[in-house]
């Protein structure tokens, strides 16, 4: 089985920082196993990685002809940047196959799990970033953009962008997800996490992913203020 760094070399991608690269696809339940190890898991990367593809969906968008609507925009970059089409870039260029797992997490087959699948890939696109900056990202995501439905099918199921439309509507409030608590061993986590508008709380939800429990808040949101 190739290696990561002939990943690398088949995508002409020259990197600097091996180390940062390799931690994109650290998950905690290795580190949990193997406490020797000296990185940290790849959930900060993640976080960068997530602002890095809200940035390339929205000017891959901007560009697209004919122009579309900021509301058009807006639907089908969720489509782009939800779990099930970051699992699927991830596979598309065969990317979960340098996952460190732990052993509960490789018996589980988390190298298939799709929200393992969609932190990696994230956390892959934080750590080039931060390593060789955009022109990278852009070709990988160019290459695979094809392969992608962008459309507007997954928007009753994206409570955060409804959430959004619905609060900005008429003016520019704010919407901030906060982390209240995470539990349980490392390949069975659960994460809860709240939702406030204009600093005060509206919802709360749970999810083996914190992208699945900020879908809950926002749609236990919705419903509050739809009433």
């Amino acid at each position: 089985m190739k290696n990561l760094n002939d990943w690398l070399t088949e995508h002409s991608i020259k990197i600097h920082d091996s180390a940062l690269i390799e931690r994109a696809f650290i998950h905690s339940s290795y580190l949990n196993e193997n406490p020797e190890v000296d990185s940290e898991d790849n959930q900060r990367l993640e976080f960068i990685g997530d602002a890095v593809l809200q940035l390339w969906s929205a000017r891959y968008l901007y560009e697209i002809e004919p122009h579309l609507s900021e509301g058009q925009m807006t639907k089908m970059r969720a489509s782009l940047v939800n779990e099930a089409s970051l699992y699927k870039m991830a596979l598309l260029l065969g990317l979960n196959q340098y996952l460190k797992l732990g052993q509960g997490e490789v018996r589980e087959n988390g190298i298939e799990k799709q929200s393992i699948v969609a932190d990696m890939f994230e956390s892959f696109l934080g750590a080039l970033y931060l390593d060789s900056g955009f022109k990278p990202i852009d070709e990988i995501l160019r290459s695979i953009i094809d392969h992608l439905e962008l459309s507007e099918k997954h928007q009753n199921d994206d409570y955060k962008t409804r959430l959004q439309e619905f609060v900005q509507a008429d003016d520019k409030r704010s919407i901030e997800y906060i982390l209240v608590s995470e539990s349980g061993p490392s390949h069975d986590r659960r994460f809860e996490m709240a939702v406030y508008i204009d600093k005060m709380m509206f919802g709360k939800g749970y999810g083996n992913s914190k992208k699945r429990a900020e879908q809950a808040a926002a749609k236990e949101a919705l419903e509050k203020l739809v009433r």
